[in-house]
């Protein structure tokens, strides 16, 4: 049989406009020993293989060298060749995008928001605290205030305050992003990844520079325009968009086989910011005696990072697929029917809309189809939320329940990000490599999650319910960081459920339905914070251990939930007019 060989993106739309009709007949019409006498009397050389959409299949770059390499798969020797691996292999090394060029990056990006991590949230507590004395002396002009040291900090009121604060600060971030990082995510599929990014660092840059003023002037700036930092940060995206980000370049050159551990290394970077941060802030702290000290190298790094992206890295999407998303966009706004004024365009967006990837109807979808992305997106949102928003009741915990400073708090961030770290950039890759093999799944389409990814997602939402028992349990902070450090197994949850995810979907949804979990992120930095440090701040007083009881309950339910999750179901590729693909795939082909 001849091997079928690679178009791009326009080709694509030429030939199912003229073949379409040709080939639903042929397939509906010929058996599987027709196909067999065609293939071997040649016909199968008039078929082109512009009809996969499956990951695997070869559909940019050289035709004869992809024709050669599909011959070669052909005979079992090699693995297809990957469309996105088909695309930039002929770019010279320093065009050619690769996970290597962010990932460096983007730790210094992890480094900044984990290195101000604990001193932000202690600063907001001084700030607070001076607030509340200040307070107390102008209503009870006769009584005592207690001397300016840490210890008056260590008040129920206050670290209610604190929470309440941390709570608003997360909802301006949260109800922000939730607006504005599906749009922006869109916008990446369009204009590239790049823009984007840098418009994250600037969202994170300004925010931080009204933190600076706030400390240095707090009789001038009050501690409220912190808010107003953390509001310009949920209009930029926030970390939530530049993760997402983050892994929408690792998508558009990673093979879907690697994409777990491609995840993983982002998010081993993320924990490694937040490990390597706040000792390295605790240290320039304990040796400067100035907390504002981290916040200009922050702002350093932000400034570098920035710089890298727009001149160093290359960006990832190619410019014809940028010109194919920017058409494709045109179309769905003409679809929509008349509307030539800015009050029904309005009208028109939903900022919910992203969601609707992830409950697929008519042809090629299925309810176990359905069933999956609704489980998988909720305990996705769940390990997020977590993750992100419990983060500040944690530290609120350690200094009102063990007295812990920037030092203290530094070092069990650092100790438990250290270990997380350790199960992403380690563990994850060694076992997916004894379980999978060299080759992984890269002999196979995209044909959902494999029992290997739904085993990894229950161990890790276990380790993350065990250690969120100890938190409840344990009275001592040497027994509250081994806990933290089980807690931390379940880090490796977080990539297997994104690559998870991306396998029930056809290459051309893998950006929507990064931008529908992208704004779920979004809306869990609501949501989480809101419950966890609403419960903090209502139960303090009483036993403050309440919101870790919480937690583990949800971790109980997302495991629950995990084993209503069937493998190897996923969204069947579909025509240009939105019809399940009749067309048989290359493996298929090859098989028959």
């Amino acid at each position: 049989m001849e091997s079928n060989f690679a178009m791009d993106a326009n080709d694509i739309l030429a030939v199912n406009a003229g073949l379409h009709g040709e080939q639903r007949h042929r397939n509906a019409g010929r058996s599987s020993s027709a196909r067999s006498r065609n293939q071997s009397s040649g016909k199968s050389g008039t078929t082109l293989n512009t009809d996969n959409a499956s990951e695997d299949a070869p559909l940019l770059g050289d035709t004869g060298r992809l024709r050669r390499q599909s011959a070669v798969s052909a005979a079992g020797s090699e693995p297809p060749v990957w469309f996105g691996t088909a695309e930039i292999q002929h770019l010279p090394w320093w065009k050619r995008p690769s996970i290597w060029w962010m990932i460096p990056n983007f730790l210094l990006f992890t480094l900044a928001f984990g290195g101000i991590v604990v001193p932000k949230l202690n600063l907001i507590v001084d700030l607070i605290c001076n607030d509340y004395w200040e307070e107390q002396a102008i209503n009870d002009p006769s009584g005592l205030v207690p001397p300016i040291d840490g210890d008056r900090c260590r008040n129920d009121a206050i670290s209610a305050r604190t929470a309440l604060f941390i709570l608003y600060g997360g909802l301006a971030t949260g109800i922000l992003s939730a607006f504005t990082g599906p749009m922006l995510g869109a916008a990446s599929d369009r204009y590239g990844r790049k823009p984007v990014m840098v418009l994250t660092a600037f969202g994170a840059l300004g925010g931080e520079v009204l933190t600076i003023l706030a400390a240095k002037y707090p009789d001038t700036v009050d501690v409220n325009w912190i808010l107003l930092g953390y509001a310009i940060d949920g209009i930029c995206g926030s970390m939530v968009l530049g993760m997402a980000i983050a892994q929408s370049y690792a998508t558009d050159c990673t093979p879907p086989q690697k994409r777990n551990v491609a995840f993983g290394y982002f998010h081993a970077c993320l924990f490694g910011g937040i490990a390597i941060g706040p000792v390295a802030a605790g240290y320039i702290i304990k040796k400067t005696g100035s907390v504002l000290m981290v916040f200009y190298i922050a702002l350093g790094c932000h400034v570098v990072f920035m710089l890298f992206i727009l001149f160093i890295v290359p960006e990832s999407l190619s410019k014809s697929r940028q010109e194919t998303a920017r058409e494709r966009h045109r179309m769905e706004m003409e679809a929509m029917g008349p509307a030539g004024d800015w009050i029904n365009q309005l009208r028109s967006i939903s900022p919910f809309a992203p969601l609707k990837v992830l409950y697929p109807t008519g042809p090629g979808s299925s309810s176990g189809v359905r069933r999956n992305l609704l489980l998988l997106a909720a305990t996705d949102m769940i390990m997020f939320s977590i993750a992100m928003g419990s983060m500040g009741v944690v530290i609120l915990y350690v200094r009102q329940q063990f007295g812990w400073k920037d030092w203290e708090s530094g070092k069990y961030v650092s100790i438990v990000s250290a270990c997380r770290v350790f199960c992403l950039l380690v563990l994850l890759p060694l076992v997916t490599r004894l379980i999978r093999g060299k080759q992984g799944t890269s002999k196979q389409r995209n044909s959902g999650s494999d029992t290997f990814d739904l085993a990894v997602i229950r161990v890790a939402i276990l380790f993350d319910m065990l250690g969120y028992l100890g938190y409840t349990l344990v009275r001592q902070g040497d027994l509250f960081i081994a806990s933290g450090a089980i807690a931390s197994i379940g880090g490796i949850g977080s990539p297997a459920l994104g690559s998870a995810l991306t396998k029930h979907v056809p290459p051309d949804r893998v950006g929507q339905l990064l931008g529908a979990t992208g704004l779920l992120h979004a809306i869990s930095r609501v949501i989480g914070p809101t419950i966890f440090n609403g419960i903090y701040s209502a139960t303090v007083a009483n036993y403050r251990q309440t919101v870790f009881v919480c937690l583990t309950a949800t971790f109980a339910l997302a495991f629950l939930s995990s084993w209503f999750v069937k493998p190897h179901v996923y969204l069947e590729d579909l025509e240009l007019d939105g019809s399940p693909s009749r067309r048989p795939s290359t493996l298929e082909e090859e098989a028959s």
